[in-house]
C-alpha cells in the first residue's frame, strides 16, 4: 500500500514538471466602500471575469493572478457599476474602491458570480453548505447549526457537554466523519467536540450526504461534515460572551494579526460552563426507608460541565515556498459530572470525568508548487489524557439522597476507580491535486492514524485489563479523477484502499483490508436547474472507542467486523423567481443504501450501558427536501423535511436456526421523520445608519419513533412521543457589525424533548449574547 503511494507521487511530480514551469503570480485585495466611507456588503467583484463576493466588511481578495494587468468590475444594488484597469506588481496589491450611489435605486442587478457556499452546493456530490457567518451573533454551537440542515438530526443525552450522536440520512455515530478544514477530527478528544465548539469558529459548514469526495480522506460510511474556518481577515478581533439559563456561560475569542512580510499569528479560544440543573420527569426511586418509585419532576443535581480550549498558530503566508506554513498547539481541559447511565433510571451523585488536550500540529499548503499541482500536508499528535473518577461507595437517588453504604471497595458504578489513560493519537494527512489543463484533475490523498491507549488505575493495581495494550493503526489511500466535460456537466471516479491493524492485549490481534470505489456526476439542464447522482461501494473500520470502550457508558467489543455499504444518491437543485425580488431555492435528494456487518449501538442486558455490535444487513431508503424563499435582504424563510427508513435484514440471529422475530423490522431508537422551519426579518439602518435589527423564529419537529424493536417492545413503552419545539431570537448590530447584542429563547413552550434512549433534554431556556468585532485593514 505504502509502495503504491511511493510510486504514484513521483510519477505525478515528473509529469507535472515536464508540462510546466514556475509562473509569476500576483495577489489583489481591497475594500469596497460607499461615498460615506462605509463598507458595501456582498458586492460582486470580477477580476478579469473571475467572480468573487466582498465580505460583510466589504473585503475581497484574489490569489494566484497570472497577468500583470487585469480588468476590475464591481456591481451592487443601488450603486453605479465600477470598472477600471489595474496594473499589478509582484506580491500583494491593494485597491480601495468607492462606489457611487445611484440617484434612483434599481430593484435587481445581474450578478454572474457565485458565493463559496453556492459553489460548494453545485458539486456533483450530494452536499449542503451553511454560511456560518450569519449565525455569529447567536449562542449556537456547531451541532446546533447542523441540526437545522435537511437530512441531519443531532441527538444529545442532556444539556451542554453531554454525549452527542449525529444522524445523517439514516447513518449515525461513527458512520459520519467530522473534519475541520479537511483534517479528520477523530483524534481530538472530549474537549474538542462539535457540541461544545461555538459556531463563531466556522466560516461555513459543508455537509456531504452519502458519497464523500476523495480529498476528505477517511473511511466514512454514510457522509461527512467539514467545518471550514476560512482565512477570515488578516488582522481582526472577534470577542463574544453569553449568559443564560441553568447558569450557562460561554466565551469566544478569535483574533489574528499578519505583517506585511507575511508573518502571521492566529488565535481561537473558547470556554463553556453550565450547571445543567434543569428539571426532568420520570418514575423516580426513593432511597428512604419507605423506598418507592413514583412519577416525579426532579432537578438534575450532578451534571456540571466546563471546558476551556485554546487553538494557537504561528507561521508565514504568501511565500514563494508556501501559501501557508503554520506551527500550532491546541490546549484544552474539561470537567464533566456524570448524572446518569445510558438510561435515566441509573442515577449518580459523585462520579465524574476529567480530560485534557495537548496537541501540537503542522499545517502546510501550496497551490501551484509546480504549475497545476496543489499540495496540502497536515500532522498532529494528541498527547492529552482522560480520567474516570468513581470513588464514593454510596448509591444516590434522584432526590440527592444516599442509601446504606456500599462495601468499601465499591463505587457508584462498580468497583472504585481512578482510571487514567492516554490514547496517544497521531494523524498525518497528505493531499495532492494535479490539474491537467482546465478540464481534468487527478487527486491522491493519504491519511494515517495511530491509536495507542495506555492506562492505569491506582485503586485497581491488580486488574491487568487496564494495562493491556490497546492499539490501532489505520491507513486510507485514495485516488480520484475528475473530468469537466463542459460547463454543463462533469464526472468523477475514485477508489479507496483501507488497511487497519488492531492489538488488544499481548495476543489478541486482528487486521483487515478493504477496497472501495465510487463515481459522481452532475448535469446542468439550465442555469437554474441542476441534476446530480453518485454511487459508492464504501467500507468503514471499527473505531478504537467502539472496540475498546470509553470507560463511561460504552462497553468494549474488540471482535467488531468492518462494515461495507452500497450507497446510491440522486439530487436536484432548482432556483427560480416569482415576480421581482421574490427568489426561491429548491433542493431535494433521495438515497438507497444496503450495509453489511452494520455497526450499531445497542443496550446491554442490564440497560445501564451500551455496546457496539454488528448486524448482517441493514437496508436504508429515504429522502429530504428543502425550500427557501428570499425577498431581497428583508425577508428569508425556509423549511426542510427528512424521511428515512432503516430496515433490519439479518434473517437469523447468532446461535438460532429459526428466522429472527425482528427480521425486516424497522431499526429501533432511530428517528425516521423530522424537519424544521425558520423565518427571519431584517431591518437595515434601524434607528441609525449602519445598524441592523433581525428577528427570527425556528421550529423543529420529530415524529414519534420506536424505542425498542417494533415486534418486541412493551405496549406502554413502545414509542418515544413526537416532539415539537419553538425558538425565537432578536439580534441587533451597531456600527456596521462592530457591536452586537442577541437575545434568544429556546423551547419557548417548555416541551419535553427526548433523544438517545429516552434521555430528557433541557426545557425552556433564555440566553443573552454580546459580541464585539473589529477588522483592521
Amino acid at each position: 500500500m505504502f509502495n503504491i503511494l511511493k510510486r504514484i507521487l513521483p510519477l505525478m511530480l515528473l509529469l507535472a514538471t515536464s508540462l510546466s514551469g514556475y509562473a509569476q503570480q500576483y495577489v489583489l485585495k481591497g475594500t469596497v466602500r460607499g461615498a460615506d466611507n462605509k463598507p458595501v456588503e456582498s458586492a460582486a467583484v470580477q477580476i478579469d471575469g473571475q467572480p468573487i463576493f466582498a465580505s460583510e466588511q466589504g473585503l475581497f481578495r484574489r490569489d494566484k493572478i497570472e497577468k500583470s494587468t487585469v480588468q476590475v468590475r464591481v456591481e451592487q444594488i443601488g450603486y453605479d457599476p465600477y470598472s477600471r484597469e489595474v496594473t499589478l506588481h509582484p506580491g500583494e496589491n491593494t485597491l480601495d474602491i468607492r462606489l457611487v450611489q445611484r440617484q434612483k435605486n434599481i430593484e435587481q442587478v445581474e450578478v454572474t458570480g457565485l458565493t463559496k457556499v453556492q459553489e460548494i452546493n453545485r458539486q456533483a456530490f450530494t452536499v449542503s453548505a451553511i454560511d456560518a457567518t450569519k449565525l455569529h451573533n447567536t449562542t449556537l454551537s456547531l451541532s446546533d447549526a447542523l441540526d437545522r440542515v435537511s437530512g441531519v438530526r443531532v441527538r444529545e443525552t442532556g444539556g451542554l457537554g453531554s454525549s452527542m450522536n449525529l444522524s445523517l440520512n439514516g447513518f449515525s455515530g461513527n458512520h459520519v466523519r467530522f473534519f475541520i478544514d479537511g483534517i479528520p477530527m477523530d483524534n481530538m478528544g472530549s474537549t474538542f467536540q462539535i457540541n461544545n465548539m461555538p459556531v463563531n469558529l466556522a466560516e461555513r459548514i459543508e455537509v456531504y450526504k452519502g458519497v464523500v469526495p476523495i480529498w476528505l480522506g477517511s473511511d466514512a460510511l454514510g457522509g461527512a461534515i467539514n467545518i471550514v474556518t476560512g482565512n477570515k481577515a488578516r488582522n481582526y478581533v472577534d470577542v463574544s460572551y453569553s449568559y443564560g439559563s441553568f447558569n450557562t456561560h460561554r466565551t469566544v475569542i478569535n483574533a489574528a494579526t499578519t505583517t506585511k512580510k507575511g508573518l502571521t499569528f492566529q488565535l481561537s479560544a473558547y470556554q463553556n460552563y453550565s450547571d445543567n440543573n434543569y428539571k426532568v420527569h420520570l418514575e423516580a426511586h426513593n432511597n428512604r426507608p419507605e423506598g418507592y418509585s413514583k412519577p416525579a419532576e426532579v432537578e438534575r443535581f450532578h451534571d456540571t460541565y466546563h471546558n476551556e480550549t485554546v487553538i494557537a498558530s504561528l507561521g508565514v503566508v504568501d511565500k514563494p515556498y508556501a501559501d501557508r506554513l503554520l506551527l500550532g498547539i491546541n490546549l484544552g481541559k474539561s470537567y464533566k459530572e456524570i448524572q446518569t447511565g445510558a438510561r435515566m433510571e441509573s442515577v449518580f451523585g459523585a462520579w465524574h470525568r476529567r480530560g485534557n488536550l495537548v496537541m501540537p500540529s503542522l499545517k502546510y499548503s501550496k497551490n501551484d508548487l509546480i504549475k497545476g499541482l496543489d499540495v496540502v500536508l497536515n500532522a498532529n499528535l494528541n498527547l492529552g489524557s482522560e480520567r474516570n473518577i468513581d470513588t464514593v461507595n454510596r448509591r444516590y437517588d434522584w432526590f440527592g439522597d444516599t442509601g446504606a453504604r456500599l462495601p468499601e471497595t465499591s463505587g457508584e458504578r462498580g468497583a472504585q476507580s481512578m482510571y487514567k489513560y492516554r490514547n496517544n493519537e497521531a494523524l498525518v494527512t497528505a493531499n495532492f491535486n494535479y490539474s491537467i489543463g482546465e478540464k481534468q484533475t487527478i487527486t491522491v490523498n493519504n491519511v494515517f492514524n495511530n491509536f495507542d491507549r495506555k492506562g492505569e488505575d491506582p485503586l485497581n493495581p491488580l486488574n491487568n485489563e487496564y494495562e493491556l495494550a490497546k492499539t490501532t493503526r489505520k491507513n486510507v489511500l485514495g485516488l480520484g479523477y475528475q473530468y469537466q466535460v463542459s460547463d454543463l456537466w462533469s464526472i468523477s471516479v475514485f477508489g479507496k484502499y483501507i488497511v487497519q491493524n488492531n492489538l488488544n492485549g499481548d495476543d489478541a490481534s486482528s487486521s483487515a483490508k478493504k477496497l472501495g470505489w465510487g463515481t459522481a456526476g452532475t448535469y446542468f439542464v439550465s442555469d437554474a436547474l441542476q441534476l446530480k447522482g453518485s454511487y459508492e461501494l464504501t467500507n468503514r473500520m471499527a473505531t478504537p472507542y467502539e472496540m475498546f470502550g470509553d470507560v463511561e457508558n460504552q462497553s468494549a467489543n474488540p471482535g467488531l467486523r468492518p462494515e461495507t455499504s452500497n450507497n446510491f444518491n440522486v439530487g436536484i437543485n432548482y432556483n427560480f423567481s416569482a415576480g421581482q425580488g421574490h427568489e426561491f431555492d429548491l433542493t431535494a435528494g433521495a438515497i438507497y443504501r444496503y450495509a453489511k456487518d452494520f455497526i450499531y449501538q445497542r443496550l446491554e442486558a442490564n440497560q445501564g450501558r451500551y455496546v457496539a455490535d454488528n448486524r448482517d444487513g441493514v437496508r436504508t431508503f429515504g429522502g429530504d427536501i428543502e425550500l427557501r424563499y428570499h425577498y431581497g435582504r428583508w425577508l428569508s424563510a425556509g423549511t426542510s423535511w427528512t424521511y428515512q427508513y432503516l430496515q433490519n435484514m439479518q434473517e437469523f440471529d447468532e446461535g438460532f436456526t429459526n428466522v429472527s422475530p425482528v427480521y425486516k423490522d424497522q431499526m429501533p431508537n432511530i428517528p425516521y421523520f423530522f424537519g424544521n422551519s425558520d423565518v427571519q426579518v431584517r431591518f437595515d439602518d434601524f434607528s441609525g445608519k449602519g445598524n441592523a435589527l433581525s428577528v427570527g423564529y425556528n421550529l423543529q419537529y420529530v415524529h414519534e419513533f420506536y424505542l425498542y424493536w417494533p415486534s418486541q417492545g412493551l405496549i406502554d413503552k413502545k414509542n418515544i412521543p413526537g416532539q415539537l419545539s419553538h425558538d425565537i431570537n432578536a439580534l441587533f448590530s451597531v456600527a456596521d457589525g462592530r457591536y452586537n447584542i442577541g437575545l434568544e429563547a429556546r423551547n419557548i413552550t417548555n416541551q419535553r424533548l427526548y433523544d438517545n434512549f429516552s434521555m430528557e433534554r433541557p426545557g425552556r431556556a433564555f440566553y443573552l449574547n454580546l459580541r464585539y468585532y473589529l477588522n483592521k485593514k
